[in-house]
């Protein structure tokens, strides 16, 4: 048996690698290959845009495969939603579909779209928004540039930003935002049925969402003389955990917390004035809630 697994090609392909390995998967992709080798001989992958994967899962073309929500709602696919991986190409977080207009347009609302053009390449997301708030426009897809269709080739656009800073550049603002979209691990309903699929469809859910919670974080292992343990325990943010165990110098004990990296700078220097000795800040590549 071996898992179908789409990967997405692209703006997400270079941090769909590097999520793989952090959760302990190496994934080759070749410069002209859309089939990557993965060191697990029970998955066997495709490369496709985000943009198709949703409707080669349904069909079952595919078993699984990772894309954005917005492309899920866009195909109208009938799917399994496994996981939530939030993470994108700069980084971890949401992305946003929004609706854009150049900077001295009078257009305030989606309600001011009336007999308008609006230029997208989620063209479905657009018309259900438009509908949604009983607005009657133009939709055209894009097949690029979409930035730099206003004000001439369009009214308005309908456009995915993580920073904004693409549509300020080109002259445009943010009217409003349509979606908020990241990426889903996705299956087809006939694999979700079958045991064993469905059994590594989970596993692998698991040990990505691991390293997405690991992200930013780090690990401080670190000695306290017990007669110093309180001190060292009021220093830590008060939503960690600690884990305490003894050591065979009974006025010892050791402490490991994990924690978020940009606290640790702080909070190093503080730990070793109040007792703590020996401590060490090791990297995280996978948190398991």
């Amino acid at each position: 048996m071996k898992l179908r697994l789409g990967i997405p090609k692209g703006s997400l392909q270079e941090a769909t690698v590097d999520l793989f390995r952090r959760a302990g998967f190496k994934l080759t992709i070749g410069d002209r290959s859309y089939y990557p080798a993965i060191d697990d001989p029970t998955i066997e992958c495709t490369l496709l845009r985000a943009q198709e994967m949703a409707r080669y899962v349904e069909q079952g073309i595919l078993d699984a495969g990772l894309t954005g929500y917005d492309w899920v709602l866009e195909s109208n696919a009938d799917v399994v939603e496994v996981a939530d991986l939030v993470y994108s190409k700069t980084g971890s977080g949401k992305v946003r579909w929004v609706l854009a207009v150049p900077q001295g347009s009078a257009i305030a609302s989606v309600r001011d779209l009336g007999g308008k053009r609006i230029a997208t390449e989620a063209v479905n997301l657009t018309k259900r928004y438009l509908a949604k708030n009983g607005v009657e426009a133009t939709v055209e897809f894009s097949w690029g540039a979409t930035e730099v269709k206003p004000p001439k080739l369009a009214d308005a656009i309908v456009e995915i930003t993580e920073t904004g800073n693409s549509l300020r550049a080109n002259g445009l603002r943010i009217v409003e935002t349509v979606l908020e979209t990241n990426t889903k691990l996705i299956a087809n309903r006939g694999a979700w049925g079958d045991a064993g699929k469905r059994r590594k469809m989970e596993q692998i859910a698991l040990l990505l969402k691991g390293a997405i919670e690991a992200d930013g974080k780090v690990g401080l292992l670190m000695n306290v003389p017990r007669e110093r343990l309180s001190a060292v325990l009021r220093i830590l943010p008060a939503l960690l955990k600690p884990t305490i165990s003894d050591l065979t110098d009974e006025a010892w004990c050791d402490l490991t917390v994990v924690l978020e990296e940009r606290v640790a700078r702080d909070l190093i220097p503080a730990l070793k004035e109040a007792g703590a000795q020996g401590i060490v800040e090791f990297p995280l590549n996978k948190v398991i809630l």
